[in-house]
């Protein structure tokens, strides 16, 4: 009864359809074609006239498609892209692929002194940050691993090894006025905290005081501070931008007298270096003093390599939990660095450099065998975030349907998924519908554009895959989100009876 009033309400204000789903079936049976009527009135109500829906639903069951409109017209998918990333990972490393990380050093170690850099080596693991209290952990077990191997004390720098990927970590079509936000940070071989520095900041001691601030050390910002203390009461106008021709942040805004402290996420300049900082002051606070700077290797391999360095030998190896792991991660919360990271760690499955174009050749190695046309996308990063990218909606569903029957890729590629109204970019949407706990999806959004595709159940317990992608739209996104939920929701309660 619900799912009737909201799409006699949204038809409301429809004159006419205006677009015409394309019918796989010559004969439809009549609940098919109920539920073609229901969505046609959903996606073609006159409030979307300026923008464009696609949008391809079938049965996993029986292989019919239930509903199509646009379902081969490329859309920018946002967050949508993440499905090809994971499952081209999925298919090439498998599962269970684990990310190493090492402690190395050509030094000598005397009387508990380690004569020389202890460096840092990367392949990409991205999940060194406070989830599950990780981070702390494996400096805990470094430290250990270290005074196993006799080191008290470090008579020399911290120096951060990112060889594995290339040193573009902003990915292609990015927009520049988002680059300081932690859903931006940069991809390298060495990732902390997800690349992300703390901005904390507390108001002065009266009003139009400067705004106190502390930023994490090693984000490679200089901070210009604007910001200033407002009135008791007043609200809080905190923001933050990063120039373009420099690493300078600017902090502007303001925040009310006497009220609590607050932080926000800032991307930072060099993730390399903001890993060997974080490894040198993680090591000092377990009582290993290190004597010299926290570096990027790149910085200065030409003074080592004028020195003639010597041989490196491995102290200490620290494995990744494994992809299952790293996917769910990835794509309950819509962890952008994740993706960008599987991309780069595709190229560079082969041994050679971990890069974006080496990343999109393997994924579309997968994609051909998953007969997807290769006009059918346009893959520029991992995540989403690129303007560039495009997928139409049958290629998602086409994809979706190879994890969902592939039983090596169905339960961990399934479990990945965010659940209705439960957990993930999901966690608020769909309660108290049939699609609760019921529609498992991935969330797609940036400006003008959100997307939702994934797995539901009908009312009768038939397994759908659909793809939902909304495109140049100008009306509020929350109203557009509430037109996708409730596809996903005609969608929980058909019924072939």
């Amino acid at each position: 009864m619900r799912t009737a009033v909201l799409v006699a309400t949204l038809a409301a204000s429809a004159c006419a359809v205006h677009a015409t789903p394309q019918r796989s079936s010559p004969q439809p049976s009549r609940a098919v074609r109920e539920l073609r009527a229901d969505l046609e009135r959903v996606f073609g109500a006159p409030i979307m006239d300026r923008g464009t829906w696609a949008v391809d639903v079938r049965s996993l069951d029986t292989g019919e498609r239930l509903y199509s409109l646009n379902a081969g017209k490329l859309m920018m998918p946002a967050s949508n892209m993440k499905i090809l990333t994971l499952a081209a990972a999925a298919e090439r490393l498998g599962w269970d692929y684990r990310f190493t990380t090492t402690l190395e050093t050509g030094g000598t170690v005397v009387n508990g002194v380690l004569h020389g850099d202890l460096i840092v080596r990367g392949h990409g693991d991205p999940t060194m940050n406070a989830r599950d209290g990780r981070a702390d952990a494996v400096l805990s077990d470094w430290a250990q691993g270290l005074r196993a191997a006799g080191i008290s004390s470090i008579d020399g720098r911290i120096l951060g090894d990112d060889q594995a990927f290339d040193d573009e970590g902003v990915g292609a079509g990015w927009a520049w006025d988002y680059l300081q936000y932690g859903y931006a940070a940069p991809v390298g071989a060495l990732a902390f905290n997800e690349s992300v520095a703390t901005l904390t900041l507390s108001p002065g001691p009266a009003a139009a005081d400067p705004v106190r601030l502390r930023l994490t050390p090693g984000s490679g910002f200089m901070v210009l501070n604007r910001a200033v203390t407002g009135t008791a009461g007043s609200d809080v106008t905190l923001d933050y931008r990063r120039h373009i021709d420099r690493a300078t942040l600017e902090v502007t805004g303001s925040m009310p007298a006497e009220s609590q402290e607050t932080t926000r996420n800032v991307a930072v300049v060099n993730p390399t270096m903001f890993f060997a900082q974080a490894v040198k002051d993680g090591l000092a606070a377990r009582g290993i003093a290190v004597s010299g700077e926290a570096a990027d290797l790149d910085d200065v391999a030409a003074g080592l390599q004028a020195q003639g360095a010597p041989d490196r030998r491995v102290l200490v190896s620290t494995e990744s939990p494994p992809l299952r792991d790293i996917g769910a991660v990835l794509m309950k919360v819509s962890q952008n660095l994740y993706a960008e990271t599987l991309l780069k760690a595709l190229g560079a499955a082969d041994g050679g450099l971990g890069t974006a174009e080496g990343g999109r050749r393997a994924a579309q190695v997968a994609l051909d065998a998953w007969s997807v046309p290769r006009d059918a996308y346009v893959m520029y990063d991992g995540s989403g975030l690129s303007r560039y990218n495009y997928l139409t909606a049958e290629t998602v569903t086409t994809v979706l349907t190879r994890m969902h029957r592939d039983p090596r890729h169905h339960e961990p590629f399934v479990s990945t998924l965010p659940i209705a109204g439960a957990d993930g970019t999901l966690a608020s949407r769909l309660k108290r519908t049939r699609a609760e706990r019921n529609a498992a999806a991935k969330t797609g959004s940036i400006s003008n554009a959100r997307a939702l595709s994934g797995f539901v159940r009908s009312r009768d317990g038939e397994m759908l895959v659909f793809s939902i992608l909304a495109n140049d739209f100008v009306i509020p996104a929350a109203t557009v989100v509430w037109i996708i939920d409730l596809g996903v929701e005609i969608l929980s309660n058909f019924t072939r009876r």
